[in-house]
């Protein structure tokens, strides 16, 4: 029978984020329209310098038009060739791998720590042939992958590292911020991330000046010389309504992540024994549970007019136009394992705590 509610809590909503600042933004967009500027400009000058600073002193951030062409731009800016390996997870979406098969190397999956959803770092010992050439490490739903460990295997088999930041802005892991951990980092400002634009944008962020260079070339048809090409790119530019934007908005990271971290742990102490839950440290770009009654449970929450999401229902190695780079089913069994029982709850900045008590409630009369 369904349950007809008077009350809905969508699974995420971007207005309010919005609302809270729009005198910042309209002020932002008004100076970008003033100008008159709207390509490599001052803006993107200035958010590049700014996120940069915000994760550390002496880093270049290369702003760019997606969070994938980040990751792509920084695989080749890193060196990664056309028959390179580079090992990867398989739970972490599509992106990541996209990207990867975008420059002619072959992802090399990896299985993941049913705890931390990252990368196990004895993986890579597992792993490793003479074609490896590098690790991409996703900082899955916010949570920091463990560095220490993936940083020492990967430089004892002299990989590079890649760090995927898309859904881990202003995360820390020892004290440091992600992203300055391996040779680059890929963040994405897609509109729903802790840091969003109001469209795709992404960025590379790397302390290697000479990394930094690459990226900068292969952004823009491999120009230092306008119109002059030094090597084989297309274009990705990080436009200056977005960079604006951006901008405004960094400056607000870190008071929103403060409130995602403290939306979860209401989460967590109302959920303790009702659901497996996620680690403790990390911003929560996504609060994702764990349950092997997920589809019913999502079910259950859907009538009750409550939002939820699987991030990711289908591993990435389990898809059609990846399959050739896997070793089919039962091969990353932890992986497969989560990609049945994880289920994404709401969380966002601008939840209320009556919200988070409904929702918790909700769960506990599930099978009750």
């Amino acid at each position: 029978m369904t349950v007809q509610s008077s009350r809905q809590i969508p699974f995420n909503v971007l207005a309010p984020g919005i609302h809270c600042i729009r005198a910042e933004l309209d002020a932002a967009i008004k100076r970008v329209l003033d100008r008159g500027y709207f390509l490599m400009g001052p803006e993107l000058e200035l958010f590049e310098r700014e996120f940069a600073a915000y994760h550390g002193p002496d880093l270049h951030t290369i702003g760019v038009s997606s969070g994938t062409d980040a990751l792509r731009i920084g695989l080749l800016a890193l060196g990664i060739q056309r028959g390179d390996d580079v090992l990867v997870v398989a739970n972490a979406g599509v992106p990541p791998v996209a990207a990867l098969v975008a420059t002619g190397a072959r992802p090399i999956f990896c299985d993941v720590d049913p705890h931390t959803h990252a990368l196990e770092p004895s993986e890579i010992d597992r792993h490793v042939t003479p074609r490896t050439r590098a690790v991409l490490v996703v900082h899955l739903y916010g949570h920091p992958a463990p560095m220490d460990a993936i940083v020492d295997r990967a430089r004892a088999h002299g990989l590079k590292v890649l760090e995927d930041c898309a859904q881990a802005h202003g995360a820390r892991y020892a004290g440091r911020p992600v992203g300055t951990f391996g040779d680059a980092a890929a963040f994405s400002f897609y509109p729903t991330k802790n840091l969003g634009a109001l469209g795709d944008a992404g960025a590379l962020l790397t302390a290697n000046a000479q990394v930094a260079q690459q990226a900068r070339l292969l952004r823009m048809y491999g120009w230092r010389q306008r119109y002059v090409s030094e090597l084989r790119s297309t274009v990705s530019r990080l436009d200056e309504l977005q960079a604006a934007v951006l901008a405004a908005k960094l400056g607000h990271l870190d008071t929103w992540n403060a409130a995602r971290r403290r939306l979860a742990q209401r989460y967590r102490s109302q959920l303790h024994g009702v659901v497996g839950l996620p680690p403790e440290n990390g911003v929560f770009h996504l609060f994702v549970v764990r349950t092997p009654q997920r589809d019913a449970l999502q079910a259950y929450l859907a009538e009750r007019r409550i939002g939820t999401d699987v991030h990711y229902p289908r591993p990435v190695h389990l898809q059609a136009p990846y399959a050739e780079y896997g070793a089919g089913p039962g091969s990353l069994s932890a992986t497969e394992q989560l990609a049945g029982e994880i289920l994404s709850l709401p969380i966002y900045p601008e939840l209320s705590d009556d919200d988070v008590d409904y929702i918790c409630q909700t769960m506990r009369t599930y099978g009750a």
